[in-house]
C-alpha cells in the first residue's frame, strides 16, 4: 500500500455512508404519515422533513468526499 493512498476501508464506508443517504431519500415519503398521526410531532412536520432531508444531505456529501479522496491523484508539488 502507498504511503499517501487511503486504506480500501475508507472506500468502502464511503460507499455505505452514500447508500445510506439515498435510502434516506426513499424512506422518508414512507415515514412522513406515521410521524404525522403522531399528535406531539404533527405540527412540526416541516422541520422534521428539512432534517431528515439534510441528514440525507449530509450522509451523501461525506460518502462522496470519502470517495473522491480515494481516487483524487496526490499534488506532484506537495
Amino acid at each position: 500500500m502507498e504511503p499517501n493512498k487511503s486504506h480500501p476501508v475508507q472506500l468502502i464506508w464511503g460507499m455505505a455512508l452514500v447508500a445510506a443517504g439515498i435510502g434516506v431519500f426513499f424512506r422518508i415519503p414512507e415515514v412522513m404519515p406515521q410521524i404525522r398521526a403522531i399528535p406531539v410531532f404533527a405540527d412540526m412536520i416541516p422541520f422534521i422533513t428539512f432534517c431528515f432531508y439534510l441528514m440525507g444531505l449530509v450522509l451523501i456529501g461525506g460518502g462522496g468526499k470519502k470517495i473522491l479522496r480515494h481516487f483524487r491523484k496526490e499534488d506532484p508539488e506537495e
